[in-house]
């Protein structure tokens, strides 16, 4: 091992880090050490009664307890250890209940913080300076030591050993120094680490952030998606009407004005969602959602989009549940899309609104032999908002035709 290996402990960023943190936990132990010279004191004292310093005494100890007992105090030794140890250690879920077993682990290791911390203290302050000085004297500087002042190796008789002897000292310090940061950094983890209960509540909030990025992927693939398409069909009827019906293209362009319009709010209320944080949803207003209310201008922009559709609604779509009315008005709408993108012909779609239930039913004939394959993202959109929702969704050919046919469980309440 080269010279250089030997002493990269000592000239570690991190262990200048971690002695930061042990120093700090000499710092709080302070309070502790005060208190335990005052109570020697008032107990050794012959003017206080015996059974009252002893009841101080408990009192005390029970007060200074209680700080390494609570919940904040492991999440600032969590931030400590994050930001001077660099150990990845979670944040404390919010709301949290933490048992008695982390509450344990949490106390012990803020204890060995405190004794660690003081114990590093301790050196910081008396033989480190003493080392310091004799270090000092070696290089020919006058340190004032006075000769008959010897403590083990420090003799000021003998400046060249008492030297030595003083780097020897700085040397050790900063090995068990950077030691104790290192056990510090390797301890952490186990002792600050979260138990099982917080583990499944991260794991939950994570899945529930997961669940929300792909419900924000589906508004946007549907969307954009929808309003693509039809603005595809749309521009390819003008291009080849351009001449011939002015007029027709004077509506093809409207189409596709008003279809980006839409495509541009939903975009920006998906934006929205994205943007909002803990503190607030974000200050640009979110765009209501469509629902099944709005599936007349649906079918209307898909047959402007030149798609022929057969509608037909049977039962009151407005008295659905506003999430079932969305998540229906998002099948229809990537139905129609991918009827557009990949059928011929028109398209036959039935919307059925029996007690206590949603049916949407899409049937059209496919070029050649395929249609949107079973794992397309539309039709994997469309299983995960019905499966969601608790439905069902049976999409496939039939034929020559391809039928997408989902049921959704739609409870209402019974009018009183």
């Amino acid at each position: 091992m080269t010279v250089r290996g030997v002493l990269a402990p000592l000239v570690r960023g991190s262990t200048w880090r971690r002695a930061v943190f042990l120093l700090l936990g000499g710092v709080l132990a302070l309070p502790y050490a005060l208190l335990a010279v005052a109570f020697a004191q008032l107990l050794t004292s012959t003017g206080v009664p015996r059974p009252l310093g002893v009841g101080l005494l408990l009192v005390g100890a029970g007060l200074a307890v209680v700080p390494v007992l609570l919940a904040g105090s492991r999440a600032l030794e969590i931030a400590a250890a994050r930001a001077l140890l660099a150990v990845e250690l979670p944040e404390p879920a919010p709301g949290h209940r933490i048992d008695r077993e982390t509450r344990l682990r949490a106390a012990l290791w803020i204890a060995l913080h405190l004794a660690t911390g003081a114990t590093v203290l301790f050196a910081a302050i008396s033989a480190f300076p003493m080392a310091l000085v004799f270090v000092a004297g070696l290089a020919g500087f006058d340190v004032g030591a006075v000769s008959d002042e010897r403590l083990g190796p420090f003799d000021p008789a003998r400046p060249v050993t008492a030297g030595l002897a003083g780097v020897a000292v700085l040397v050790a310090l900063g090995y068990a120094v950077a030691g104790l940061g290192a056990l510090a950094a390797s301890m952490a983890p186990v002792l600050l680490g979260p138990a099982q209960a917080e583990r499944i509540a991260a794991l939950e909030a994570r899945a529930v952030r997961l669940a929300e990025r792909n419900r924000l992927a589906r508004e946007l693939h549907d969307s954009v998606g929808h309003a693509l398409t039809v603005a595809t069909l749309q521009a390819g009827a003008a291009r080849e009407l351009l001449d011939t019906d002015p007029e027709f293209t004077r509506r093809a362009l409207r189409a596709i004005e008003e279809t980006s319009r839409r495509a541009m709010d939903d975009l920006d209320h998906v934006l929205g969602l994205l943007r909002e944080t803990d503190a607030g949803p974000a200050s640009t207003p979110n765009a209501p959602q469509p629902t099944l209310v709005g599936l007349d201008r649906l079918v209307a922009a898909a047959r402007d989009a030149g798609l022929v559709v057969e509608a037909r609604v049977d039962g009151p779509v407005d008295a659905l549940p506003a999430v079932v009315s969305r998540e229906g008005y998002r099948i229809v709408q990537e139905g129609l899309t991918n009827a557009a993108r990949h059928g011929r012909g028109p398209v036959t779609l039935r919307v059925a609104v029996p007690p206590q239930g949603l049916e949407i039913e899409l049937v059209n004939a496919v070029r050649g032999t395929t249609g949107p394959t079973g794992g397309g993202r539309g039709l994997d959109g469309m299983r995960e908002r019905v499966l969601l929702l608790g439905g069902h969704l049976d999409a496939g050919p039939r034929g020559d035709r391809w039928r997408v046919r989902a049921t959704l469980p739609a409870p209402r309440e019974e009018p009183g």
